[in-house]
């Protein structure tokens, strides 16, 4: 299945970190904070100004982004859960 978001909207897909382990204790899911860090996968069509001219995107697909931590709306595709969020909630891209 395939998903092109709309408007200002950006696909994302967060970066999981490695399993949490402090002091030999594990910490489930349910206690560790949501990641922030995400790589874009797909771009809506774009803003639109008062004039009606298309507004670039700041992000490109592949750019690792840091995002709002409880922004967006999560959606399942294909067995993998992902976020649509609008560009807005991008708080920065991450360089090297």
């Amino acid at each position: 299945m395939k998903v092109k978001p709309l408007g200002d909207r950006v696909l994302i897909k967060h970066i999981e970190e490695d399993e949490q382990v402090r002091g030999g204790i594990y910490i489930p899911d349910s206690a560790k904070e949501k990641p922030q860090e995400a790589e874009v996968i797909a771009l809506g069509t774009g803003a639109k100004d008062a004039d009606g001219k298309a507004i670039a995107f700041n992000v490109k697909v592949g750019d690792k982004v840091l995002t709002s931590k409880y922004g967006g709306t999560e959606v399942k595709i294909d067995g993998e859960t992902y976020l649509l969020v609008r560009e807005d909630d991008i708080l920065g891209v991450i360089e090297g």
